[in-house]
């Protein structure tokens, strides 16, 4: 592994899932400290800052990646470079620890949302999802998961393959049958790959389609995600919605037709039911407090 390759995996994908970006980027600013070759702190710094913003602007829509570098570089006191090399390998080792027991607790809490015979929607790819759906089988629920393919790079058969293989009866819709997919369902699971300021929701695109349909047919909506997808940087602005290559939808399209591409969404924070979260089940606007009081780091 090295910074080139983990950029370049997290801009096509090969990397996907807010949580995995977070993990493979604290492990690529680790793995630079630790091989670099700097002597003096101000070259040190220059560089880690360098491979910082690389990874930050892999893709404009992840602050939890965002959040676990900055948390990573918070406060460096150190004069030397070892001892610089020290901190970021002791910081990027409760970075990792942290999102992965985060996401286990999340399995656990998340799981208590699911009952015997229930249908769960999902939409994309979370591993965070996976984790939840998981562990509710090992505790014998028996339930059915309806998931969506997730066009044009096709996340969606990555939930379907992951659930037969553990298996979990699952049954796969095409992106445009959300009627048809939600109107049975209990509850809907998402990931959030970004929480803004006023408890909104980012997420895959369709997911606020999604979303508003499930409130049509009364289906509960939950957000599953550790606390550090929360951007505090929507004080001010909005999400960043990236905006992925057209050829990814249509690669010779006729002249005159111009490709439209959004990776994420936004959905209202009306319309989630609560976030489940490392901190516990919240509804949006509770989260946010928890947030706050919790990572004061993250204001």
């Amino acid at each position: 592994m090295n910074l080139q390759k983990v950029v370049k995996d997290i801009k096509t994908l090969k990397i996907q899932g807010a949580t995995n970006i977070a993990l493979a980027g604290s492990k690529a600013l680790n793995l630079v400290a630790q091989n670099s070759q700097q002597k003096t702190k101000k070259d040190f710094l220059k560089e880690i800052n360098n491979a910082q913003f690389l990874l930050v602007n892999a893709r404009v829509t992840e602050p939890k990646l965002k959040n676990s570098l900055k948390y990573i570089l918070l406060k460096l006191r150190s004069r030397t470079v070892p001892e610089l090399k020290e901190q970021i390998k002791q910081k990027s080792e409760y970075v990792l620890k942290h999102l992965t027991e985060s996401k286990d607790y999340i399995g656990h809490i998340g799981s208590l949302k699911i009952k015997n015979n229930m249908i769960i929607f999902t939409h994309c790819h979370s591993s965070t999802v996976i984790k939840i759906l998981k562990y509710a089988k090992t505790k014998h629920r028996r339930f059915y998961v309806h998931n969506t393919e997730s066009r044009p790079l096709y996340q969606g058969r990555i939930t379907a393959k992951e659930l037969a293989k553990a298996k979990i009866p699952i049954q796969h819709y095409v992106d445009s049958a959300a009627i048809e997919a939600l109107k049975n369902a209990d509850i809907m699971l998402i990931g959030a790959d970004a929480i803004t300021a006023n408890g909104d929701i980012v997420n895959k695109i369709g997911s606020r389609l999604f979303a508003e349909t499930a409130e049509r047919y009364n289906v509960k909506i939950y957000a599953c995600t550790d606390s550090w997808s929360y951007d505090p940087e929507t004080k001010h602005h909005k999400e960043k919605i990236e905006q992925r290559d057209p050829s990814e939808v249509w690669k010779h399209p006729p002249k005159h037709v111009k490709i439209i591409n959004p990776a994420f969404e936004v959905i209202p924070a009306k319309l989630v039911d609560g976030i489940i979260s490392e901190l516990g089940f919240y509804k949006p606007e509770h989260f946010l407090h928890k947030v706050k009081r919790n990572y004061p780091w993250l204001r």
